[in-house]
């Protein structure tokens, strides 16, 4: 019985989410111009982007307590003056990570992190439209000269076995087509437990971004020390 309760919370969870990230990707976006946090400074190592979905976006956080904000921070504090964008937005999927490329690419991206896909299983999008619509977003990296770290997903047990198994061989699999870097699974140490996510139970909360950031932040600065050379 506790089983069958927790998988229906998880059910209603997952509804939950998807129906405020649908009603929050019907509202017209700019382009993302803006750094992850208030300023960035004026002369740069280069400029990183995090383009995703409300995991990057901080969906239910300050815009500071975000992990690409926290990615900022650390690196401020380290001395590195990279300019940081987060070009998140709750409900994004991979095919409106795709259409949201020419507003990316207005300015040179030295380093692209990619963190799409969530949103693709959550929806049952069939496997191969979510590995075909990466490919074009690591294929336009690609010819920009852009370095690119891709971030893996994972889904709950509700989704069945056959499905959650080839969503997640996609990102190893264009890891490996690709030679990038790959960050197994972005919610590591995070996903379904509580104290680290929001009452939704999908989204981390501050700690639990927190938590994020050092999962992105280990895959993430060889990438920025080889760039800033």
């Amino acid at each position: 019985m506790n089983g069958a309760r927790h998988s229906i919370a998880i059910l209603a969870a997952l509804a939950a989410m998807a129906t405020a990230c649908n009603r929050q990707a019907r509202q017209p976006q700019p382009p993302p111009e803006h750094s992850a946090t208030a300023s960035a400074p004026q002369t740069t190592q280069g400029t990183l982007v995090f383009l995703g979905d409300s995991l990057t976006a901080g969906l239910g956080l300050a815009k500071e307590q975000a992990f690409p904000a926290l990615i900022e921070a650390r690196l401020s504090t380290e001395g590195s003056s990279w300019k940081v964008v987060n070009a998140g937005i709750s409900g994004d999927t991979t095919a409106g990570g795709v259409g949201r490329l020419d507003w990316i690419y207005r300015q040179k991206v030295d380093v692209l992190f990619v963190c799409l896909g969530a949103n693709d299983g959550l929806r049952g999008i069939p496997v191969a439209e979510t590995e075909r619509n990466l490919r074009v977003i690591l294929d336009r990296a690609r010819k920009e000269g852009s370095r690119v770290v891709l971030a893996g997903m994972q889904l709950p047990e509700n989704y069945g076995k056959d499905y959650r198994a080839a969503f997640m061989r996609i990102f190893p699999r264009l890891a490996k087509d690709y030679g990038i870097p790959l960050v197994p699974f972005l919610l590591e140490g995070v996903a379904m437990d509580p104290t680290l996510n929001q009452a939704d139970g999908i989204h981390p909360n501050e700690r639990g971004a927190r938590r994020v950031a050092e999962t992105v932040w280990d895959t993430l600065k060889p990438v920025l020390a080889i760039q800033a050379r």
